[in-house]
């Protein structure tokens, strides 16, 4: 990852647009600006949080009428010298003015290199320079309020906490290895035990919340599972309001799984339509009813579906396992063409997913199946494999310490054990300590460029 101080560009917006915006940053930007820049006056002498109007002009050619918002070092999103450029969308006039800009001394930004301008200068700490990636790519309610929640700090604030609570914890123990000829505890082991039980449970309770914040990310996993011929295609498309998946009379028509999203009441969810599960000798759909079984493990929720018009005694129950966790949801599709006397149970929903009959109900008890009140209450919430993977390994490290706190580890070794913990949960944030440059360069890697 490039993380020199040049002055870099980038458009900072998608093409296509009646607008673009084009940023401009570093200790030159203002002089890059106003060689191409005709205004009332230069943005050099201009104050920050100021917008300017003029014009871009290559000699007397001029190429697009402007506005200029000028922000001044370190009041800016990277904290040095930053110019927005706003001029109209055409991908030749932003091309004209990228072109212009670097003949001017600028050069073009890498992906993410405005973010990490913005890390490196302090403005974000590497958990909130993360949660801009998610921003720009959430697709629903609940992971802009989860990126949105990470970006404000929250987060970082509760990793913060935990972590000067053990930066606590070494100074007392090593306040006693100053005072070692003397036998003096400053720290009292019962004490110190239970504060770290606290840390303990705190770092467990961030763990647990990543099944749900890593499936608010990438889109709640569905899996829409039953015997051949019971609609499940047919539910898909119903969902998303599109012929996505070829329904047809013969049984066993679906062999491989289609995966297709909807948003459903704020919450992204990533349906798997599978191959019927029945005994069969056709090696192809033997390999369907394989994958079916691996939708279904890796799936969040279950829906079984069931053929309302098979039924002829109590709705049976999933012919195959659940693993610890998941939500099942049964589901009676056909209804219209149920016997006469059978009636819908408590708990399972009755859909026709030909006609649209109880989709309605479905879609309420799937959002149902999603807790997101503390999402949407600002609670922290795990999304990151990397602060997941972050967090084991501070919580191993924990509970190492505790273990030597218990069989009377020595008191130096024992605040090593403790500082183990402190470097994970810092790797999260990247405080106490610049992260690592294949760390930085794997992050912004996968950041668009202009961000």
């Amino acid at each position: 990852m490039n993380t020199d101080h040049d002055t870099i560009v980038a458009p900072a917006t998608a093409a296509g647009g009646a607008i673009a915006v084009i940023r401009i940053s570093g200790g030159e930007a203002f002089a890059v600006c106003d060689r191409i820049f005709r205004g009332r006056r230069p943005l050099a002498e201009a104050d920050g949080y100021t917008v300017h109007y003029g014009t871009i002009a290559e000699g007397d050619r001029v190429i697009d009428d402007v506005l200029a918002a000028v922000f001044r070092a370190p009041h800016s999103y990277t904290g040095e010298n930053s110019v927005e450029i706003s001029c109209h969308g055409s991908s030749y006039i932003v091309s004209e003015i990228l072109r212009l800009l670097i003949a001017a001394g600028g050069r073009m930004a890498q992906p993410g290199e405005f973010t990490i301008r913005a890390y490196l200068a302090g403005k974000l700490d590497l958990s909130q320079a993360e949660a801009v990636a998610d921003m720009i790519a959430s697709s629903s309610r609940a992971a802009h309020a989860l990126a949105s929640t990470q970006m404000r700090g929250g987060y970082s604030e509760e990793l913060e906490s935990l972590r000067e609570k053990l930066l606590n914890l070494t100074s007392l123990l090593e306040l006693e290895l100053d005072f070692s000829e003397e036998d003096v505890e400053f720290a009292d082991r019962t004490a110190l035990r239970a504060t770290m039980q606290r840390i303990a449970a705190e770092i467990d309770r961030l763990r647990s919340s990543f099944a749900l914040g890593n499936a608010i990310r990438e889109g709640v996993a569905v899996a829409i599972a039953g015997a051949p011929n019971v609609g499940k295609s047919t539910l898909l498309n119903r969902l998303l309001n599109e012929e996505r998946a070829m329904v047809s009379e013969i049984a066993g028509t679906t062999r491989d799984v289609i995966e297709e999203c909807a948003n459903i009441g704020g919450v992204l969810f990533r349906f798997l339509d599978t191959a019927g599960i029945r005994p069969t000798d056709d090696r192809l759909e033997q390999m369907g009813i394989q994958r079916t079984m691996s939708s279904i493990e890796r799936a969040r929720i279950v829906i079984h579906m069931v053929d309302a018009s098979t039924l002829t005694g109590p709705v049976p129950a999933p012919d195959f396992p659940l693993r610890p966790g998941q939500k099942l949801l049964t589901v009676v599709n056909k209804t219209d063409k149920a016997p006469a006397a059978w009636r819908l149970p408590e708990g399972v929903v009755g859909i026709s997913a030909k006609h649209g009959e109880g989709i309605d109900a479905l879609c309420d008890a799937l959002r149902e199946s999603v807790d997101t009140e503390a999402l949407y209450h600002g609670d922290p919430v795990v999304s990151n494999s990397r602060h997941y993977e972050a967090l084991s390994a501070a919580r191993e490290a924990l509970g190492q310490a505790l273990d030597g706190l218990a069989h009377g580890l020595p008191t130096d070794l024992l605040s090593e054990e403790i500082r183990q913990v402190i470097t994970h949960l810092s790797a999260i944030t990247g405080r106490g300590a610049i992260a690592p440059d294949e760390i930085l360069q794997n992050i912004f890697s996968k950041f668009c460029i202009g961000k």
